[in-house]
């Protein structure tokens, strides 16, 4: 039972979400995860569902639906499958938002279309290997030749970079001596037919291992003058800005893979008999669910907050970043007491909390750090006390 007030549309994109989840994701997970294997007919499905174009304005062959309605859908497929949920996210959170927010009609036009539909799956190339946190120390440099820009430079921890046919990679447009900090970056249209695009290392990761992650190598890179995104100099800015949308996208897969292992964690305790009686009729291991449950459900409840706040139009940083940091330490929290409730089955990959709680791990660390979060946390609380603007939300 959901305590948020769904509409009857959202009520229905749940259902449609839950049901493909349960007959084409949940079933071959675990598979996907021990063959590290990337399915490209998984993204077909759900293109063909419109999920990969929820966010998107139908004049652009998209749904044009409401935050709060791709954060139930983007759950309920992370229940099933969380690295099919990190494609989802990744690919509805940045490219296509970036596009719609900053690009012009032209590339909104020429870009949306298809990747509403899934035939071009969309990435997202800020980090670096000496740039993560401190996204403003990024090297990657663009340099102008003739009509057009060359990129040098090495991106790293690009979620699908393989697959994706749009990347949005942020460079420096400023010049090494005459440095402008976070406004000396912009954000370049890369597709990967380009000449001096080329992809290098694919990441051997603890979880979501179907999700290839990759670095990407810009050697000289020829980029179209018609490919930079809006306004040179504010490339990271509108990628921050971006990632205040895509942090409640990292919280609701860290809801559904902690839900995920909720329910599996249900059926054992039902099933697994000790001292002559099913285990669910221990108090030790009662408080356990209930914890699991409350915890789940307060994360739900301020992610949910966080989307009918961006509705009516506020300023989400403060709570995206919120929601982002209880909800993947909810999920570390709570994929880690089902792997003790299962004990030693917990340990071993016949039963599939120890993926839950390998997927879980890198939701407290993408999309910006738990130590990020709570920096942005108190930044913007101190900042909103100092305006007497309130320091909680209404």
């Amino acid at each position: 039972m959901s305590l948020l007030p769904l509409t009857e549309t959202q009520r229905e994109i749940q259902r449609l979400a839950r049901e493909y989840t349960a007959r084409e994701l949940t079933p071959l997970a675990g598979e996907r995860d021990r063959a590290q294997r990337f399915d490209r007919v998984m993204v077909e499905q759900m293109a063909e569902l419109g999920f990969l174009g929820m966010l998107i304005p139908e004049q652009y062959d998209g749904l044009g639906l409401d935050a709060q309605s791709y954060l139930l859908a983007l759950e309920e497929i992370a229940v099933g499958d969380a690295t099919a949920a990190v494609t989802l996210s990744v690919h509805n959170s940045l490219p296509t938002q970036m596009i719609l927010g900053f690009g012009n009609e032209a590339q909104r036009a020429h870009y949306l279309p298809p990747m509403a539909r899934g035939e071009w799956l969309g990435a997202f190339a800020l980090s670096e290997p000496e740039a993560g946190s401190d996204a403003a120390s990024l090297r990657t440099q663009a340099v102008r030749d003739g009509d057009d820009w060359l990129l040098s430079g090495t991106k790293a921890w690009v979620s699908h970079g393989n697959e994706a046919q749009v990347i949005l990679c942020m460079a420096r447009t400023d010049t090494p001596d005459a440095r402008r900090g976070s406004k000396g970056i912009s954000t370049f249209i890369l597709t990967p037919d380009l000449p001096g695009f080329h992809l290098t290392k694919k990441e051997n990761k603890l979880g979501m291992r179907a999700s290839p992650t990759l670095q990407i190598v810009l050697d000289n890179c020829r980029v179209p003058s018609d490919r930079l995104l809006g306004d040179e100099g504010k490339g990271l800015i509108y990628a921050l800005g971006s990632l205040d949308h895509g942090r409640l996208g990292i919280a609701a897969q860290a809801i559904g893979i902690a839900r995920a292992a909720l329910e599996a964690s249900v059926r054992y305790v039902g099933e697994r008999k000790q001292f002559g009686k099913p285990i669910a009729e221990f108090q030790a291991i009662q408080f356990k669910i209930a914890d699991m449950a409350t915890r789940i459900t307060a994360a739900r409840t301020l992610l949910h907050a966080a989307a009918a706040a961006k509705a009516r139009g506020e300023k989400i940083t403060r709570y995206s970043s919120m929601a982002k940091l209880f909800a993947s330490e909810t999920a570390m929290w709570v994929t880690n007491e089902a792997l003790q409730i299962h004990g030693g089955y917990g340990y071993v990959t016949d039963y599939p909390v120890e993926r839950h709680l390998r997927d879980a791990k890198v939701t407290e660390i993408y999309e910006g750090t738990s130590e990020i979060q709570r920096i942005v946390i108190a930044r913007e609380t101190l900042a909103a006390a100092a305006a007497a603007d309130g320091i909680l939300p209404d």
